[in-house]
């Protein structure tokens, strides 16, 4: 195995000068930089990595926090796994690997001490939601320098980089698309209030009623926590209200939900486009594969994933201007079959 004690024998150079050329590390003479890499070159020299990291002071990570959730198989949920997907292969682009954090719902937020340890260069928060011991990690990041970026989450009044969706454009597509297709009486399923993205689509399904003439009405608006079975306990309380009449369509934050809500229904004896119309949000891979298809607004997490580690690993995203701090990708309707409208009127 060559030894770096040889690079530089026949570079005529000491052994801290290869390694500082190796390294990138402090300023360099062009003529002994390229003396030295062409010795390694002609010996086959290949550095050893986990002594280049030490070199640098870097870890070579990209850290990803997410949520730990019990009993949630958190990779087989298409969100994370999509984002995931894109993370990683910016990653491998840029020569970093992926390390996974897993956040404890009432554990420390010290996200800061990821960096004081050298465990990651810069990191990507999901799942990150608006409560006070979040926000404050966040300002202690950004007050201590250190390179992160949220996907899929923004705070008001907060310069934190973020890469979202236009989930108030979305949820309006949505909505009007049920009106457009004959239905008056539009319920909402949402996520928690602590997630901006819920916030949005509440937005985006007042300004569609809005803009319809239409009045918006609380009692239609129904909050679950994004997962299938959220939508699925909700169904009864629903039910009553498509029986009689009050509710003709649902508009749900998320295709879990959406899905659940179906499955919940059917037992009680409705089917979605023959007794409601149905539109999810996300596209799922569930959206495709359920019985009716399920109408749904598709939502770019691949490609946000991909931009947040970008706007972190490649050197000319990250100096891009500030007032791209928050930028924000289309999203667009997809039609399917619980969207048609074969309702059967009360």
């Amino acid at each position: 195995m060559i030894s770096r004690k040889e690079v530089a024998k026949l570079a005529g150079v000491s052994e801290a000068t290869v390694s500082r050329v190796l390294n990138k590390v402090g300023p360099m003479k062009e003529e002994t930089r390229a003396r030295v890499l062409q010795a390694a070159a002609e010996l086959g020299y290949v550095p050893n990595a986990l002594a280049q990291q030490f070199a640098r002071r870097k870890s070579g990570n990209i850290g990803v926090i997410l949520p730990f959730v019990p009993k949630v198989h958190l990779f087989s949920t298409y969100y994370f796994s999509e984002i995931l997907s894109g993370i990683g292969e910016t990653a491998k682009r840029c020569g970093y690997d992926l390390l996974l954090i897993f956040r404890e719902p009432d554990g420390s937020r010290d996200y800061s001490k990821l960096f004081r340890t050298q465990k990651i260069d810069a990191c990507i928060v999901l799942g990150s939601q608006n409560v006070l011991e979040e926000r404050s990690a966040l300002v202690e990041l950004k007050e201590g320098g250190f390179p992160f970026c949220l996907v899929n989450q923004r705070f008001e009044e907060e310069e934190f980089l973020s890469v979202d969706a236009d989930h108030v454009a979305g949820s309006e597509a949505a909505v009007r698309h049920l009106i457009e297709q004959g239905s008056h009486r539009i319920a909402f399923v949402n996520g928690p209030a602590q997630y901006s993205n819920s916030t949005d689509r509440l937005e985006g399904y007042r300004n569609a009623l809005e803009k319809a003439g239409m009045k918006y009405e609380t009692k239609h608006v129904y909050v679950g926590n994004y997962s299938r079975k959220s939508g699925y306990e909700l169904a009864e309380r629903l039910a009553k209200e498509i029986q009689i009449g009050s509710i003709d369509a649902v508009f749900a934050a998320n295709d879990r939900m959406a899905i659940g809500l179906m499955q919940g229904l059917r037992e009680h004896g409705l089917e979605t486009s023959q007794h409601y119309a149905l539109i999810g949000y996300d596209d799922s891979d569930g959206s495709r594969i359920i019985s009716p298809r399920l109408s749904t607004v598709a939502v770019p997490f691949y490609e946000m994933g991909k931009l947040a580690a970008a706007r972190l690993l490649d050197a000319e995203q990250a100096s891009a201007p500030s007032e791209l701090r928050h930028e924000v990708l289309p999203v667009s309707l997809v039609q399917r079959e619980t969207s048609d409208r074969k309702i059967e009127h009360h």
